[in-house]
Parts: C-alpha cells; sequence; structure tokens
C-alpha cells in the first residue's frame, strides 16, 4: 500500500509539474528551437510543423487547434510566412496571446506574380536572429513574469553563441574572393544570408514552395547557371531533389549537397537552430572557395 501511495504521489507531482509550465505553441522547428532556449524548463512547447517539414504547404489538423486552445502563448514566425496559422488562430477564437518573432525585421520585397511581398525567411541573417531571440524573450516574460529572471539569463547566453556565430560567418564569408559567388537551392530561402553577406542565392521557386517552377523556367536557370559559371547547386531539406539534380546535370554545376532552410534537421548537427547555420555555413563556405 506504501509503494502505491509513494507511486501515486510520484504521478501527481509530475502532473503538476507539467500543468504548471507555460504552455506555448510555435510555428515551426526553428522557433520552437529558439524558444526552448530561452524558456527552459519553465515552457512546454507544442510545434506545429516539425523537422525537415515544410511549413509554407503545411495543413493543421484538429489536434493543431486543440493545442491553440490550450495555450497561453502562440508565437509565429510572420511576413507572412505561416498563412494557415492565422486562419486557424482565428477558425479557433484562442485567448492565447499572439507574437511574431519577426517584429522589427526589416523585410526584403520581392516581385511574385505581380505583387510586391515580404521574403519571410528573415531567420538566415543571424542579426535578425537576435531580434527574434528578443521578441521571443519579452513574449516569454509577459506571460511569465515570475520566471522573468530565468529568461533573461536563457536569452543572454544564447546570444552568446549567437554572437559568436555571427562573428564565424563574417570571417569565413567575408574572406571569401570576390567575383562569382552565386549559388542555386531549391526556392528563394536564403536571400537575406545573400544580403548581409554578398552572396546570390538562385533559386527556380519563389518565396513560397506552392507554385512549382514551370518547363521554361528551368530552361532559362540552367543558361543561367551556364553563363554565370554558377559554382554550386544545394538541394533543401524541405524538397524533393529530383529538380535540383537534373538542373545540376543538365547545366554541368557541381551538386554541394543540402542546405537546411525552413526546418531544423530531424537529427544530425542541424537539428538546432546554431547547429543549422553553422552546417549551411560550412556548406557555403566550402563550395564557394573551390577554385
Amino acid at each position: 500500500m506504501r509503494v502505491l501511495l509513494v507511486l501515486f504521489s510520484l504521478m501527481l507531482s509530475l502532473s503538476t509539474s507539467a500543468a504548471e509550465k507555460l504552455q506555448v505553441v510555435t510555428s515551426f522547428s526553428i522557433l520552437a528551437d529558439m524558444t526552448q532556449e530561452v524558456g527552459g524548463e519553465h515552457i512546454q512547447i507544442t510545434n506545429l510543423v516539425g523537422p525537415d517539414a515544410d511549413a509554407h504547404t503545411y495543413e493543421p489538423t484538429p489536434d493543431d487547434a486543440k493545442a491553440l486552445l490550450r495555450a497561453k502563448l502562440i508565437i509565429k514566425n510572420g511576413l507572412g510566412f505561416e498563412p494557415w496559422l492565422d486562419r486557424l488562430i482565428t477558425s479557433t477564437e484562442t485567448s492565447a496571446a499572439v507574437i511574431s518573432a519577426s517584429r522589427g525585421v526589416i523585410p526584403r520585397s520581392l516581385d511574385e506574380d505581380g505583387e510586391t511581398v515580404p521574403d519571410p525567411h528573415a531567420w538566415h541573417n543571424l542579426a535578425n536572429a537576435e531580434l527574434y531571440i528578443r521578441n521571443i524573450t519579452k513574449a516569454l516574460e509577459t506571460a511569465d513574469p515570475a520566471h522573468k529572471a530565468d529568461y533573461e539569463r536563457n536569452s543572454q547566453a544564447y546570444l552568446k553563441k549567437i554572437y559568436a556565430l555571427l562573428a564565424d560567418a563574417k570571417a569565413k564569408l567575408g574572406a571569401l574572393p570576390p567575383g562569382n559567388r552565386r549559388i542555386v537551392t531549391s526556392h528563394d530561402a536564403f536571400g537575406y544570408m545573400g544580403q548581409a553577406y554578398g552572396i546570390e542565392f538562385i533559386a527556380p521557386q519563389g518565396l513560397s514552395t506552392e507554385r512549382e517552377p514551370s518547363a521554361a523556367d528551368v530552361a532559362a536557370l540552367i543558361t543561367q547557371i551556364r553563363k554565370a559559371k554558377v559554382k554550386a547547386v544545394f538541394m533543401e531539406n524541405i524538397k524533393d531533389a529530383r529538380l535540383l539534380k537534373q538542373i545540376a546535370a543538365e547545366s554541368g554545376a557541381h551538386i554541394g549537397g543540402t542546405l537546411y532552410s525552413d526546418a531544423l534537421a530531424a537529427s544530425g548537427p542541424a537539428s538546432t537552430f546554431i547547429g543549422l547555420f553553422d552546417y549551411n555555413l560550412n556548406m557555403l563556405y566550402e563550395a564557394l572557395s573551390r577554385p
């Protein structure tokens, strides 16, 4: 009987502990990792779009709606990245606070199908990633002021890692020889990184993966790669690699490997945001350093 009472007490304690944690919903895996770094043991995250998955084409489930109703805080990217989440928030009428991690970012604006739209992939510039972390920290502190000191301490420790990575990126990409700094990827996800380090990213698809490129688009890109002597073609973890392999074969470009664009890896070095950026940085440096 005593053993049963002890077990019951332990289970009750674990249940209470989980219930006391701040319930947070994040829209995709990169935000989930950033939020966990800041929130630590005080938060319980339900993430909607997981590792290696495409947030552009995601379709919410009934469980996602339930998660929004349980949440006290919802963290999204913003900049038009997850319109499906905006619709879900409206339809569930959740009482949770909703924040855009990209608040304060000066967006790249591009023309897509005759319409000017913001580029949502702002996390690929580490200066923007710092804004993300500060916005997430402030949101957690507002939702759970009792643990403000812990959130602030975690945030500062995380930002130190970001600053170290930023210094490494400037040293490596800043030291690349001028000239051919062109890279081909599946969709236009790395514009902010290119803007920061003077690299031109070319892609058969635009900002979203929803619209498939036409045969004419692909043919024009192959011609462009040949003329510009592009050094490498990179696949993305969220995309089928067949089209990029075809483009590489027909253009004669070197296949540089896989870059992590809109999602973390399920495992391995790119399974955290710090790891993702560091991995991409080293892959690009290696490709652009080739003679």
